[in-house]
């Protein structure tokens, strides 16, 4: 399970229609709904500096929240829509749906990378490189991993970590089916330059000589 599913905390809007969703917005709330989970809809107002700082932090709408209202239960949600002003972009309404614990959802999974006391790429001065630091992952909702675990044990300098790396956790699976580069072990930037430097030498030493210079060295 997931360490820490964020709380998102809201209050029941009295009233319903225009009247009260404008009424809200103007005390500072965003109205909105929750729905499924097999219960009725609940008309709701969240906190708008709450609300646009969990939308500054990015992925709202692939992150799975905890919903505190007072008077029910708490229940996990996840962001289906937010409306926006279409003339100062900001948020008007938003739809919440529950989920179940046997629900399939889409989010992203922290990776931790482990085993680089035994890798060789970076014993010799190789630089891990995070491509993903974080993967998309269809989980159930009732079984969300913390993590997922990739190790770079043994890899070398040049080498990549890819997907089909990870031990998936039970009944998760990547939303990109292809094997897709999570980490890498990248040669250190003096080294890459002493390369390119070697490189330019040898081709300097390959360059053939002239018709000219054959020329010359038959007179002599």
């Amino acid at each position: 399970m997931a360490g820490e599913i964020p709380d998102l905390n809201a209050m029941v809007r009295t009233g319903t229609g225009k009247g009260a969703a404008r009424q809200a917005r103007r005390d500072g709330l965003v109205p909105g709904i929750v729905y499924g989970g097999g219960a009725d809809p609940v008309a709701i107002n969240i906190p708008y500096n709450v609300l646009y700082k969990n939308l500054k932090a990015g992925r709202f709408l692939a992150t799975l929240y905890n919903l505190k209202v007072e008077g029910h239960d708490d229940v996990r949600v996840i962001c289906r829509n937010v409306q926006r002003d279409v003339v100062k972009d900001l948020p008007t309404h938003l739809d919440l749906m529950r989920l179940k614990r046997t629900s399939k959802i889409a989010l992203y999974i922290p990776v931790e990378i482990v085993g680089e006391e035994e890798c060789p790429g970076i014993r010799k001065g190789g630089v891990l490189t995070m491509v993903r630091p974080e993967v998309e992952l269809v989980v159930t909702a009732g079984d969300i991993p913390e993590k997922v675990v990739v190790s770079v044990a043994g890899m070398e300098i040049g080498d990549t970590a890819t997907i089909s790396m990870v031990d998936m956790p039970s009944g998760a699976k990547p939303t990109i089916d292809r094997d897709f580069v999570i980490a890498n072990i990248q040669a250190p930037s003096g080294l890459a330059s002493q390369a390119d430097e070697d490189e330019d030498e040898v081709d300097a030493d390959e360059v053939p000589t002239t018709g000219d210079e054959e020329t010359e060295g038959g007179e002599e």
